[in-house]
């Protein structure tokens, strides 16, 4: 398979697995009284236990810049809690648009900027019927308390994002070739930075305790440790601005996973706007088949 090809389809798996622990942390929000910056935390952690014994076991050792792990884990922290809180004050309709809308927006032109990475016209093409898919996935939705400080939390949610995707794909050489390592690092960077705010909020849960753990290890396994050892396994063949689009595959799979688990019904605006999101990532993954990425690799330093 084509270099730049398989980072995209490990970006898709990514964020079809960040999709089903979407509706995995919902159903925790419901049933056992934990709030979503706890839910954020526990995520954190169990994947940094999951992955601290899969690194002992493979008895590897790499070095890597620190500063760029430090960065990556605020990001991560940041993009993560940022966006429960914006669907808090804005409720999830304005929350996802705003966050998932921007989110590509921001990578693309800081790709542009930053990373030199050429802007196609098909990414172009994509962002924009992206875009249109999310409004029409998420129109008719209850707007929160607060809209405007919802979207201001969103637009930090989705420049923590961008940053992480930037970094991760700019010193790909500094955080070395160890992708467990790397997420297992930073990982530990973001538990850090959430725990005080998980306590602050409550951070056990107050019913269903059991339960509640079984599926804070799902998170911790599946959209944590193995997703984003995923992610940043192909962030080093796809540009930033590809990735960014493919993420869009996290709604899409929390959507399937709400009709086929939790019994929601489909509007025809959101089998639409799946429609869309979905031609905009086969729209994605054509143009990485089609062409390589001519980039010069990163030097040390």
């Amino acid at each position: 398979m084509h270099k730049a090809l398989q980072g995209a389809v490990y970006v898709a798996v990514a964020a079809i697995a960040w999709g089903m622990g979407g509706v995995v942390a919902s159903v925790l929000y419901r049933t056992s009284g934990i709030g979503p910056l706890a839910v954020s935390f526990w995520r954190a952690a169990f994947g940094i236990a999951v992955l601290a014994i899969v690194q002992s076991a493979r008895r590897k050792s790499v070095r890597q810049n620190h500063k760029v792990i430090v960065v990556i884990g605020i990001g991560l922290a940041v993009y993560q809690s940022a966006y429960y809180l914006s669907i808090a004050q804005a409720g999830v309709a304005v929350g996802t648009v705003a966050t998932l809308g921007a989110c590509p927006v921001m990578v693309a032109l800081g790709g542009r900027l930053f990373l030199r990475e050429r802007l196609a016209a098909r990414t172009v093409l994509a962002i924009g019927i992206a875009v249109a898919g999310l409004a029409l996935l998420v129109s008719g939705g209850a707007v929160g308390p607060h809209p405007v400080a919802g979207l201001l939390w969103a637009l930090g949610s989705a420049a923590g994002y961008a940053t992480v995707t930037l970094v991760a794909r700019e010193y790909a050489y500094h955080i070395g070739q160890d992708d467990i390592a790397t997420t297992l690092k930073t990982f530990a960077v973001a538990a850090v930075c959430l725990l005080p705010f998980a306590v602050a909020e409550g951070i056990f849960p107050t019913a269903h305790a059991e339960m509640a753990f079984v599926w804070l290890l799902f998170l911790g396994i599946v959209p944590t440790a193995v997703a984003y050892t995923l992610f940043f396994v192909g962030l080093r063949t796809v540009t930033a601005s590809v990735a960014a689009i493919l993420v869009l595959l996290e709604p899409v799979s929390a959507l399937a996973m709400a009709v086929g688990l939790l019994g929601e019904r489909l509007t025809l605006s959101a089998i639409l706007g799946t429609a869309l999101l979905l031609a905009a990532v086969v729209t994605t993954i054509r143009g990485s088949q089609m062409r390589r990425i001519q980039r010069p690799a990163p030097h040390p330093g």
